[in-house]
């Protein structure tokens, strides 16, 4: 694809401009923006969370959960990321391993409630 112009200008203005496309829901446009901004800087947790909920919500299920497993590589103990990993699992049918991810999220987060399906 072509360059275009909000593929451009600095760290800063790009992740600002990334975030306005992810709100307007122009998960596809933030994707691409937030591609760069991963390339750039891989360690960066934030650019990467917005990256796979950019392509959950454009239903690239695959792509969303390779990029949730980058950032529990480096944040083992992310909760959201434990989250959206869980659900993204959920979408593509597997569900024993979502499951697993879930699971780990609620305790994460604190949420020590009864367990979901009476297990």
């Amino acid at each position: 694809m072509n360059d275009t112009y909000y593929e451009f200008g600095t760290a800063a203005d790009r992740w600002d401009r990334a975030q306005l496309f992810f709100e307007a829901k122009e998960y596809i446009t933030a994707a691409r923006i937030l591609g760069g901004l991963v390339e750039e800087a891989p360690e960066q947790v934030a650019p990467r969370l917005l990256l796979a909920r950019s392509y959950y919500h454009s239903a690239r299920l695959a792509r969303a959960e390779e990029e949730l497993r980058a950032v529990l590589e480096r944040d083992p103990v992310e909760s959201y990321a434990r989250l959206m990993l869980g659900r993204t699992l959920e979408r593509q049918g597997r569900q024993t391993e979502a499951a697993t991810h879930l699971r780990l999220a609620a305790a994460l987060s604190g949420d020590f409630g009864q367990p979901e399906n009476g297990a």
